[in-house]
């Protein structure tokens, strides 16, 4: 790809050069950071499924932190949060990431981002089929919950019948695979050096993005509009049968989020309609969730969720779902002390097959400048089904974080 220095990359240079002036202004004055330091260890209680992956235990270490500056009138704040793991099996999962690094200011009658951000849309609980700003960090977890940050500049204003945001997304970020060595990925690893691009796109094609948000009474309603590449890549085998090449392909989808609230009750529905090379497809997902507050005077909320998830895209023309006749069931406890104690379970299955993904989830705060986190996932599916490439990859991750 040539580096010549088109609107694009000048447009982008402009941001950096900004960012500069920001940052050396912010950091002389009011500016705070919190690092933190987290000590993570994976335990695979089976042995690898393929050739060269790990075989039992998986240790890291990564380094976060949060920094922020906001003025004197509270109008203008940057923020900034760095990731940096090192892994000591897998080479591709020792990687940094700039999650945020941005700027925003409001004005007397709009407010304007610009920068790397993590924007997210959605109200359901097992997965968010309108998110579609930031690609996933697939290195750190399968379940679509990690983020990269995405380069972009978000215009906002609120009106009297709601607020309308306007998104240009100036580079397009490749998704994460694990590497040979790498838990939960399929037989074949993904050729990160020879990505290809649908309609001769490119990371730089730029992508835009408008959405609209209002609460009407017990209703919070979000409608979107996106065009640009979609984040998750068409896989196909390279010449060799070696590895997948990973086609970035261009899609175009509208979508809207609704959830009502209802006493203890809410009611959740995402919905996308998308073109994506050609194939014209939906994704939905519905489903409620209720709350015994303060269960039986013991002073824990219980809340209890069930969701219905459904995609009919072909998957032999664009990225493939695990998520295409399935029911999500799961249960949060809430302690409500001063230790944020939170327990989280859930489970997708899929009602034809009867193929599941479920985990745990619990943390735990220890005094005031450490948490402790543990999770544990487990798949269960028949040969014939795709999740059936990761069934030898339940496992059990404790985490120890400490913030400075």
């Amino acid at each position: 790809m040539k580096m010549n220095l088109n609107p694009l990359r000048l447009a982008s240079f402009k941001i950096i050069v900004l960012f500069a002036m920001i940052s050396s202004s912010a950091l002389a004055s009011d500016f705070s950071f919190t690092p933190s330091v987290t000590t993570e260890f994976r335990y695979f209680p089976e042995s690898p499924a393929y050739d060269g992956q790990l075989e039992y235990f998986q240790p890291s270490i990564y380094f976060s932190g949060e920094g922020r500056w906001i003025s004197k009138d509270r109008k203008k704040r940057l923020q900034f949060e760095p990731f940096l793991r090192v892994d000591v099996q897998d080479d591709e999962r020792s990687h940094f990431d700039i999650r945020e690094l941005n700027y925003s200011q409001r004005f007397s009658n709009f407010d304007l981002l610009i920068g790397n951000a993590q924007i997210f849309w959605g109200v359901a609980e097992s997965r968010n089929v309108v998110d579609v700003i930031n690609q996933f960090d697939e290195v750190e977890n399968s379940d679509e919950t990690d983020k990269l940050g995405q380069p972009l500049i978000r215009f906002g204003k609120f009106t009297d019948i709601g607020r309308f945001e306007v998104y240009y997304l100036p580079y397009f970020r490749e998704r994460t695979f694990p590497g040979v060595d790498g838990r939960q990925r399929a037989p074949l690893t993904v050729d990160l050096d020879n990505a290809e691009y649908d309609e001769g796109r490119e990371g730089w094609a730029g992508d835009f993005a408008l959405r609209y948000q209002h609460q009407i009474d017990q209703f919070d309603i979000g409608i979107h509009v996106f065009t640009g590449t979609a984040r998750a890549p068409f896989l196909k085998s390279n010449g060799e049968g070696t590895s997948h090449i990973p086609i970035y392909q261009k899609l175009t989808q509208g979508g809207v989020d609704i959830q009502r609230t209802w006493d203890a009750w809410l009611l959740k529905l995402e919905v996308v309609i998308a073109d994506q090379s050609g194939d014209n497809f939906t994704s939905n997902v519905f489903g409620l969730e209720y709350t015994f507050f303060d269960f039986s005077n013991s002073g824990i909320d219980i809340g209890i969720l069930f969701e219905g998830l459904y995609d009919n895209r072909d998957e032999n023309k664009t990225a493939s779902t695990l998520f295409e006749n399935d029911i999500f069931v799961g249960a949060r406890f809430t302690w409500n002390d001063f230790q944020e104690s939170e327990l989280l379970f859930g489970a997708i299955i899929d009602w034809k097959t009867g193929s599941m993904f479920s985990s745990i989830e619990y943390e735990r705060r220890i005094g005031e400048n450490m948490k402790f986190e543990v999770e544990a996932q487990y798949f269960l599916a028949e040969d014939s089904e795709p999740l059936a490439q990761f069934e030898r990859d339940s496992n059990l991750t404790l985490k120890l974080t400490r913030y400075y």
